[in-house]
């Protein structure tokens, strides 16, 4: 029987995944076969093949991006609002809110599958001739067969969270003699994907480096994959892919084409724990660290002197990291998100594309979130459940927080307004007068992160005096209030995290967009994935480090779940949760959610932790709220109460769990199954 490599596999498989045109791309360097083995001969062209393999990574395979790309960045928490009119549903780059939020979208759409598929096929070939490369020296091979290792796997991740189950290409080869049909691929489990992602993360961790240069920031090192292995292991420990409860008739209809089940029906603790594992890896590498910036006693209107948190007998006295005296938790967080903190600068960015994002990238993300005074869209907005869910500065529930779900403590919302003689004595910093003492006195991220309806736009990029240092309200009339245009926030709450003081979107120069990192993975979200997994642990396991080098011993321990959670709320500048909430599993895995939603607001993070969750069935059903957009300022008590947003929907099936398969795809692979409740191919 004859058999091909990996290589010929990807030139048989063409028919299965995408056109010729679009899979013969990535030879745009190569003519035939015969040159292959002269291709890996010369440094030029082995560097051109691995940036190729890269280059699958942007645009709609981004992990933080605008809408056009990345739908994904909106669930529960932000909107947008600027394509709310009949778009063609054809077009994926028309896709509005209320067609994502309700699962109009149609199969093919946002179809991240042949990108994801056309970079594997790329990265495999490399991987396959790299080693016979006489020009480079053994620490670049190894180095250059990892990156492509590293991505390789990446792809298949990004395929995974999206679409769930996906077909894992046979790296040992195929009889090339065999018909197309023969050489179909069913869908693997999500047990095998995620073991194979994990798999291949390890070996490219053990020759990719530490670290790597400005030059080379959006190059993997060894934290970047052991980083996505523990994503990877969380999302298979969670209750979508573990025997959740919720999604049991989901999971029965979710098969491959003989029958099988590809989510695990019955549940294993023990995933959690590898899970942990996983993340206590990335920490004992001992290279990451969250960012903190210095506490100032004094400032300038863009970055204004420490407000420190009300005093707490526990943390306020003490220094980083266990406690914030000497930190400043409002300018830690907002530097980490907009450009004046480079990535190389970073302490815990573990892997970024940098600012290669293409089109669709933050910038224009900022773009929309900018008021009309600085020519920005004003369409990307946030909820009311978002806005609510950030803490007090002394760690209690802001006043009024759920009330309109059914689910609030009973207290009402704040009355009154910030006044001149109240900002003449220093009171409610940093608010201006006129804004709504509902925004007053709420923790630092909270400042970083809403544009509260009264916040300040520093703008000091315009060209024009006047419009630099404006206080910017949502009133209906007040220029960036309602309109019959589509340049309003449908809740009457923008969002702040991102943008610089120097931003502006003036004469439509995009280049007035301070240029900032994407954070696709950030040691934040590790910290906090340990603690997840750790809480939900009732036994205890030993589980070997990823190079075996020592053996952990993973249990539910107090200590422990502190490290994960209790940095992040300390930089923040809230109170650790008590003691009470620690022991009580159930109140702390509440918490953790919640700090989540906080942490990662606009990370793409809350639309998939749902949907692992299994939270997505009751979060997405309720109405979106925000405050009453329709009133002027002379109704500004109105404004300030909250109603259900009149042109936002959104609703969750359990076809929304996963993205659907494109139509093409399953007529080319006659093995592929498609995920319930999408069209399929029957031919």
């Amino acid at each position: 029987m004859k058999k091909i490599t990996a290589i010929s596999i990807f030139l048989v498989m063409v028919t299965l995944f995408i056109s010729c045109k679009k899979y013969l791309k990535s030879d745009q360097y190569f003519n035939d076969r015969m040159t292959l083995d002269k291709s890996f001969n010369n440094e030029k062209y082995i560097e051109e093949w691995l940036a190729n393999s890269y280059s699958y990574l942007t645009g709609i395979n981004a992990d933080v991006a605008s809408k056009g790309f990345e739908p994904f960045n909106f669930a529960d928490d932000i909107y947008y609002g600027d394509r709310d009119v009949d778009y063609d549903p054809t077009n994926a780059g028309s896709l509005s809110y209320n067609r994502f939020s309700l699962g109009g979208y149609h199969e093919g759409e946002v179809n991240s599958w042949d990108q994801c598929y056309q970079g594997i096929r790329s990265a495999s070939i490399f991987i396959q001739n790299i080693d016979q490369a006489t020009v480079l020296t053994a620490a670049q091979i190894a180095d250059y067969k990892a990156q492509a290792r590293f991505v390789r796997a990446y792809y298949y991740w990004l395929l995974l969270r999206k679409y769930g189950p996906i077909p894992i290409i046979p790296d040992g080869g195929a009889d090339y003699t065999e018909s197309y049909a023969a050489l179909a691929l069913p869908r693997n489990t999500y047990e095998q994907c995620a073991e194979y992602i994990g798999k291949e993360m390890v070996l490219a961790a053990k020759d990719l480096p530490q670290s790597r240069g400005q030059l080379s920031i959006a190059r993997p090192t060894k934290g970047a994959a052991l980083a996505t292995r523990a994503k990877v292991f969380l999302y298979a420990a969670s209750p979508l892919m573990n025997g959740g409860k919720v999604s049991a008739d989901f999971k029965a209809k979710l098969v491959d084409d003989k029958g099988n089940p590809l989510l695990s029906v019955t549940y294993d603790e023990e995933k959690w724990a590898r899970a942990a594992a996983a993340a206590k890896d990335v920490m004992q590498l001992g290279v990451y660290s969250l960012f903190v910036a210095p506490f100032h006693s004094s400032g300038t209107v863009t970055h204004p002197a420490t407000i420190a948190p009300p005093y707490n007998a526990q943390y306020s006295d003490k220094p980083w990291p266990d406690g914030w005296a000497n930190i400043d938790p409002f300018e830690s967080y907002r530097t980490l998100f907009d450009g004046e903190l480079s990535a190389s600068e970073n302490p815990e960015l573990i892997f970024t594309r940098g600012q290669n994002q293409s089109s669709e990238g933050i910038n224009v993300m900022v773009v929309h979130q900018l008021p009309r005074i600085a020519s920005g869209w004003n369409t990307h907005g946030m909820t009311l459940k978002q806005s609510d869910a950030y803490y007090m500065n002394d760690g209690t529930d802001a006043p009024g927080k759920d009330m309109e779900y059914g689910k609030g403590n009973g207290s009402q919302r704040v009355q009154g307004f910030v006044t001149d003689q109240d900002v003449a004595a220093g009171k409610y910093k940093p608010l201006a007068a006129g804004v709504s003492l509902q925004f007053a006195n709420r923790e630092p991220r909270f400042y970083a992160s809403v544009a509260y309806n009264g916040s300040v736009w520093h703008m000091t990029n315009e060209s024009q005096q006047y419009n630099k240092e404006q206080q910017v309200f949502y009133y209906r009339g007040s220029g960036n209030g309602y309109t019959n245009t589509m340049f309003w926030l449908r809740t009457g709450i923008g969002i702040m995290k991102y943008v610089n003081p120097q931003d502006t979107y003036e004469n439509g120069d995009l280049g007035k967009v301070v240029p900032k990192a994407e954070p696709a993975i950030r040691y934040a979200d590790i910290l906090l994935e340990y603690a997840e997994a750790l809480n939900e642990l009732d036994g205890s396991y030993n589980i070997p480090s990823w190079d075996s080098s020592q053996t952990y011993t993973i249990a539910r321990n107090l200590d422990e779940m502190h490290k994960g959670i209790r940095p992040v709320r300390i930089r923040g500048g809230v109170p650790d949760y008590s003691d009470a909430v620690y022991s009580n599993k159930t109140a702390l895995r509440k918490a953790i959610k919640r700090e989540r939603q906080i942490e990662l607001m606009g990370e793409q993070d809350r639309y998939y932790d749902l949907r692992r969750w299994e939270d997505a069935p009751e979060e997405l059903t309720l109405p979106i709220y925000g405050y009453n957009v329709l009133m002027t300022s002379n109704q500004r008590d109105l404004f300030h109460q909250p109603v259900a947003a009149f042109a936002l929907q959104s609703t969750f099936a359990d076809k929304m769990y996963f993205w659907p398969i494109s139509i093409e795809e399953l007529k080319r692979d006659k093995r592929l199954t498609q995920n319930p409740g999408w069209q399929t191919y029957n031919n």
